[in-house]
């Protein structure tokens, strides 16, 4: 008797134990990802938003944008310079890193280089025992924030330069300095830039990006070309209307300005997940200029629609000025573009609302419905559709009327499973206010009248793959003025 009870409890647990495995067998899984997909650093890369640059050296002391290489050391003696503030600065922005030049076209380096004279060991500031690198590297790690570093190809200055093995040789030592002395550096610029009547010069790009990669595993290397962030095409801040993540490396070369539509609208056809980074200025000039101002409010949110808004990274020059400080006009402008970002996006009106779509994966309870699109993780839960939804697909929200209103619509999709949509349509009670091409992380739509209510509906109408949505957002900018125009 006793060994027929122990049977009978043991097919008990077999048959409890196999009902358990089946019902964890068909618990929807996610969809397969559309390739090519971005990296880890590339992610973390894409979530920041909105950087700093600094552009700062000989040509802040003499009122000049490109130095002639000609500029004495001694002319640099910033007699106040505080990286502290610096970061403090950006912090209070809500910026997460800072990219320094460390040199710029002149050859003038802010480092005590072992490879030439050239830099802040023939200056005043400090007596020559000065390290403006280290100084900025420090303030920033003691933030929490991150640094990055751009080492200008083109060097005014140095003789070596237009002599292809020597040079690469010295930029390469340069580098290696950079980025062995100083910590972390998340982010390595290099660009293209140089006079119409420069010396000829190749620079062998491959080295320096195997040796950047060697000394700092999870750096972001910039250039026209990546291989990690790409250009945007122009030094305005807008990306394209169209605006893809991915984008064919084999169709890009550094310094070619054929290629800066395609920079600028990357390819949907991309086989390299090479996002796009929009650097601007916000002054006229890079450098810091006593003649210049801050660009107005309006402007600034107008390049951060078009550039976070069309899934970009936005790059902010804030240039010290010769004292070795951020200018108050500077630092009040900035203040003011956060609290602008802050009262725009800080509600969403879509939080409390009744969301629906037109189907979801794994059905009810299946983890992909569409109220994961109001939670707060942007990046990892999603309304998925099903498979068998015919490519009907679409995502409603029911905005009580009254309030406020909206006048802005955030999507984004889950970009860690790649970049899918490809046309999409903004309706509200059926009449199409948006006629959208790409998502990808980020989506910001202005529309032109303020909207006090109703069903908004986002209609998918191509999609790679199946369209996946991580966010929407319904916002208020009170700033916007349809019609305005803004001279930059």
């Amino acid at each position: 008797m006793a060994k027929l009870w122990c049977s009978l409890c043991i097919i008990t647990v077999l048959e409890l134990s196999h009902v358990a495995i089946s019902r964890q067998e068909h618990v929807a899984t996610p969809p397969l990802p559309v390739l090519p997909l971005p990296t880890f650093s590339q992610l973390k890369w894409q979530q920041r938003e909105l950087i700093m640059f600094l552009h700062f050296g000989v040509n802040t002391f003499t009122d000049s944008e490109w130095g002639t290489g000609e500029e004495s050391p001694t002319i640099f003696n910033p007699s106040g310079l505080d990286t502290s503030q610096w970061v403090t600065v950006a912090a209070e922005a809500g910026i997460s890193l800072m990219i320094l030049t460390a040199k710029h076209h002149d050859g003038f380096c802010l480092w005590p280089s072992n490879y030439t004279d050239h830099s802040v060991i023939s200056s005043p500031w400090e007596n020559g025992h000065g390290d403006v690198v280290h100084e900025f590297v420090k303030a920033v790690e003691a933030s929490g924030l991150d640094a990055g570093l751009y080492l200008s190809p083109w060097d005014r200055h140095d003789r070596r330069y237009g002599h292809d093995l020597e040079y690469n040789e010295y930029y390469l030592a340069q580098l290696q300095e950079l980025l062995t002395k100083y910590g972390s550096v998340n982010e390595i610029w290099f660009d293209g830039a140089k006079g119409k009547n420069a010396k000829n010069m190749s620079y062998y790009f491959t080295d320096w990006f195997a040796m950047a990669r060697e000394l700092q595993s999870s750096i972001n290397i910039f250039s026209d070309a990546g291989p990690d962030v790409r250009w945007v095409g122009n030094e305005h801040g807008f990306a394209g209307n169209t605006s893809w993540s991915t984008i064919n490396s084999t169709l890009l070369s550094i310094g070619n300005a054929s290629i800066i539509d395609y920079l600028n609208t990357g390819d949907p056809k991309g086989t390299n997940w090479l996002p796009a980074e929009c650097d601007v200025s916000i002054r006229q000039g890079w450098f810091w200029h006593k003649s210049e101002s801050p660009k107005k409010l309006s402007q600034l949110l107008e390049i951060y629609y078009n550039s976070v808004g069309r899934n970009c990274v936005m790059l902010l020059n804030v240039p010290p000025n010769t004292t070795g400080l951020i200018s108050e006009s500077d630092i009040h402008r900035l203040k003011q573009f956060r609290t602008a970002i802050d009262t725009i996006f800080s509600i969403n009106l879509a939080e409390n609302c009744p969301v629906k779509a037109s189907s979801q994966r794994g059905g009810r309870g299946g983890g992909f419905g569409p109220e994961n699109v109001l939670d707060s993780d942007h990046i990892w839960t999603y309304w998925s559709p099903s498979e068998d939804s015919n490519g009907n697909h679409w995502i409603e929200m029911r905005v009580p009327n009254g309030g406020t209103g909206f006048n802005v619509v955030r999507i984004q999709e889950p970009i860690g499973l790649g970049q899918r949509i490809v046309r999409h349509g903004i309706y509200v009670d059926g009449k199409e206010l948006v006629e959208g091409t790409t998502v990808g992380y980020k989506r910001l739509h202005r529309l032109g009248e303020v909207i006090h209510g109703g069903d908004v509906r986002i209609i998918i109408k191509e999609s790679k793959g199946l369209p996946l949505i991580s966010s929407v957002g319904l916002h208020f900018d009170p700033y916007w003025k349809p019609g305005r125009q803004l001279i930059f």
